[in-house]
């Protein structure tokens, strides 16, 4: 009989202990949604691409706007509170331009064109899978093929991580922030 997705507890299998050892960790708490992964150990070793490193193609801001939506659109107050508490500041957000990425509508002004060319390539690829015509030949202007690909990934990553927090029904981490907690200015 299957079970609810939910994050598994120490004492881990010597093999989930070894992998998890890769994650991130802050003072040896390893964050909800990678215990919830080594419910399997194929999963915990390959479900999702780490391109959250230092030779990414696109900048950290670009790399956030990107997750930001992503998970956003797809609901996942879980992913988009870590990342906002962590990244938010690193990417040089201000209040406005976080609420803006889980608004419904969003003040161009508050956007450099491309983060706004961004948003638009993260919407319709959220819609539809795909992006019209006009969006794909300004994002291929702005964006070289490997930034595409990179942002494409990131895409794909989040979708799965937003996946598998919502089913899980991951609670925020204490530390993490909440959609409410960002107002429009």
């Amino acid at each position: 009989m299957s079970e609810q997705l939910q994050p598994i507890n120490e004492p881990y299998s010597t093999e989930v202990a070894e992998i998890l050892s890769g994650y991130p960790q802050t003072d040896g708490y390893i964050l909800k949604l990678f215990r919830v992964f080594a419910n399997s150990v194929r999963f915990l070793r390959k479900g999702v691409l780490n391109l959250l490193d230092k030779d990414s193609p696109i900048s950290l801001r670009a790399r956030e706007i990107v997750i930001l939506r992503v998970t956003a659109n797809l609901n996942c107050e879980y992913e988009w509170g870590v990342h906002v508490a962590v990244f938010a500041e690193h990417a040089g957000f201000s209040g406005a331009q976080i609420h803006a990425t889980y608004a419904k509508e969003t003040d161009p002004t508050i956007w450099l064109e491309e983060e706004n060319l961004l948003i638009k390539v993260v919407d319709e690829l959220c819609a539809t899978g795909s992006l019209q015509v006009e969006t794909g030949r300004a994002f291929a202007t702005i964006w070289t093929r490997t930034q595409q690909l990179e942002i494409l990934a990131l895409c794909g990553n989040y979708h799965t991580i937003s996946f598998v927090a919502n089913v899980a029904r991951l609670e925020g981490e204490d530390f993490a922030a909440k959609f409410g907690d960002y107002k429009k200015v």
